[in-house]
């Protein structure tokens, strides 16, 4: 076991603090990071305040994690010292299950064991996440990182990335299609930088001109205001695809106007009840609503790979440890351009 600095919420909606914690020892299978960066995803704040009723504590957040391996076990072939590899939002699934054997390990059907805030047989008895020196992790469950990417920004594609561009993927958007990402955020940036990368005609769908011209830095090729509810009528009908990374509960109806028809609007953002689903927008267009949640151990490499070959990483404003707390109250007013990123030689 190897004695590690962390910064840990030790009950419900505690201000996060020092804390020890012991990392086990590496095994054979093992790879040992050293942990040089950490994003700060909205899913951290929702954990530690308990908003999804199943937080553990001590809790030790982060599951965007970038940094240099320190040391692998003796099975482990695929790593060595000093690569640098990253680690995203969970370390372990059954790998027996129907999901598991075609590499959905996000969808496994016996619960895959989250990076931090899962029961364990590591010291603690809990996963703790990346809000901490290093971190050890089956190599099955790590990440090569291209080396063209800078680290720090680099390090929220373990989650934003992913989470936005799965649904991309698996939709098989393309050039010649028009896809429209709702709401500009830690979710929203990444959607559109990666269905302009596919060749997509990529259109910010937002509430906010501010976000609109924030947007249009990003490349979209246009920018839809869904206040404006002439313009939202001239659209309707014209998306083959609607990514929606608002995070909070809103109404999805309007923009189900906007696809054409046999298309699909996927959430990615918002947990949580939709009070009124109007059904015929659907029924009389073979229109979908669906989810997605994040992605595969094998489709998160692939995204890693994509971004670097298209030089894609997120738009990062990189923070010391020790202003945690006062990011998560900015974080709640989206004051952020799009997501922290810890920087861990702060954690001494």
């Amino acid at each position: 076991m190897n004695h590690v600095k962390a910064f840990a919420a030790k009950e419900q909606s505690a201000p996060l603090n020092d804390f020890d914690i012991e990392r086990r020892a590496v095994g054979p299978d093992d790879v040992q990071i050293d942990i040089a960066y950490c994003g700060v995803c909205h899913s951290d704040l929702h954990m530690v305040n308990n908003d999804w009723g199943i937080s553990a504590y001590p809790l030790v957040p982060g599951h965007e994690i970038i940094g240099h391996v320190m040391g692998v076990g003796a099975n482990v072939e695929n790593f060595k010292k000093d690569d640098v590899v990253s680690v995203g939002c969970f370390v372990d699934s059954c790998r027996n299950c129907e999901a598991c054997k075609v590499h959905l390990e996000q969808y496994c059907l016996n619960g895959f064991k989250m990076t931090y805030g899962s029961e364990t047989d590591d010291p603690g008895g809990l996963t703790f996440g990346g809000y901490s020196q290093n971190i050890v992790v089956d190599h099955n469950y790590v990440i090569r990182v291209p080396d063209n990417l800078d680290m720090a920004s680099s390090a929220p594609l373990a989650c934003a990335g992913i989470t936005t561009y799965s649904p991309l993927k698996h939709w098989n958007i393309r050039p010649g299609q028009m896809v429209g990402v709702v709401g500009l955020g830690g979710l929203g940036h990444m959607g559109v930088k990666f269905a302009h990368a596919m060749g997509a005609r990529t259109i910010m769908i937002t509430t906010s001109p501010e976000k609109g011209e924030d947007a249009k830095a990003l490349g979209v090729d246009d920018v839809l205001l869904s206040t404006d509810a002439e313009k939202m009528a001239k659209w309707a009908g014209k998306f083959d695809f609607l990514l929606n990374t608002i995070s909070v509960e809103h109404d999805i109806n309007p923009y189900i106007d906007l696809l054409k028809f046999d298309s699909t609007l996927c959430i990615v953002g918002a947990i949580g009840e939709f009070k009124s689903l109007q059904s015929p927008q659907m029924v009389f267009g073979r229109r979908a609503v669906a989810g997605s949640l994040i992605g595969g151990i094998k489709e998160t490499q692939e995204m890693f790979d994509f971004c670097g070959e298209h030089n894609i990483t997120s738009d990062v404003e990189v923070i010391s440890m020790q202003s945690i707390n006062e990011s998560y109250k900015r974080m709640q007013k989206s004051d952020v351009k799009y997501r922290f990123v810890i920087d861990l030689k702060t954690l001494s």
